[in-house]
């Protein structure tokens, strides 16, 4: 069973990154591919109840990969993670079929004390590069976190978050079978630009009512400040 998983974690490279030639070229330089490799050995070992070599295996694995998985953690079928330097996977995480995880994401803890403290990730998710996902949280099937935000809070399914912390974007559910590269597309706004925009929207409605008022009652020009001018443009 652990060689079919692993075998389709191959395969997932090729439905995910267009660099990838060859089933030797992923086993042998794609460090991604190499980690889950030691962590199909190790968790099978963790499962026998040997967890000393299962943590001392998982030990030379982050030396020699760059990627720290603990053999505890649960991971699906067809996982990807893509570049690899700096992935960190936290013994109760628990991760679902078709993931995908960018370099520099971790899957970490927030308490010191035993039991479920790290996140669980549904089917299809996937997390851009240096993005944290911290506490017993849960992401549902199909959510997006784009890179470097930090998540702190259960997600709904088809969703989109960027931020820190991370917030969901509106209008932006994605479909499980679409793949974006990195969680987020090109075409996607950030909350805080809309919010900011529409708060200056406000004031330049204000100024004009002002305007009105201070003609009826005569009052002397002052300066005029185009709010327009200081739009922050989100992409």
């Amino acid at each position: 069973m652990s060689r079919m998983k692993f075998i389709e974690d191959i395969q997932s490279v090729f439905d995910r990154d267009p660099a990838a030639r060859n089933t030797f070229e992923i086993i042998t330089t794609y460090s991604g591919v190499q980690a889950m490799l030691f962590y199909r050995l190790t968790h099978r070992l963790w499962l026998l109840k040997l967890k000393w070599l299962a943590r001392f295996i998982s030990m030379l694995a982050r030396w020699f990969t760059g990627v720290e998985i603990h053999p505890g953690a649960v991971i699906g079928r067809r996982f990807f993670i893509d570049h690899g330097m700096g992935v960190v996977i936290g013994e109760t995480a628990e991760i679902g079929d078709d993931c995908t995880l960018y370099h520099g994401v971790t899957l970490g803890g927030t308490t010191w004390k035993k039991g479920k403290r790290h996140p669980t990730l549904g089917n299809n998710v996937v997390i851009g590069a240096g993005a944290k996902i911290l506490g017993p949280i849960t992401l549902g099937n199909g959510v997006h976190v784009g890179s470097n935000s930090v998540v702190v809070k259960s997600v709904d399914s088809a969703q989109t978050v960027v931020g820190v912390p991370a917030r969901v974007l509106k209008d932006s559910k994605t479909t499980t079978n679409h793949f974006e590269s990195y969680a987020v597309g090109t075409d996607v706004d950030d909350p805080s630009v809309k919010a900011i925009n529409s708060i200056l929207l406000h004031i330049h409605e204000m100024d004009e009512q002002l305007n009105i008022v201070s003609k009826k009652l005569d009052i002397k020009d002052q300066e005029d400040i185009d709010v327009d001018d200081l739009e922050i443009e989100s992409k």
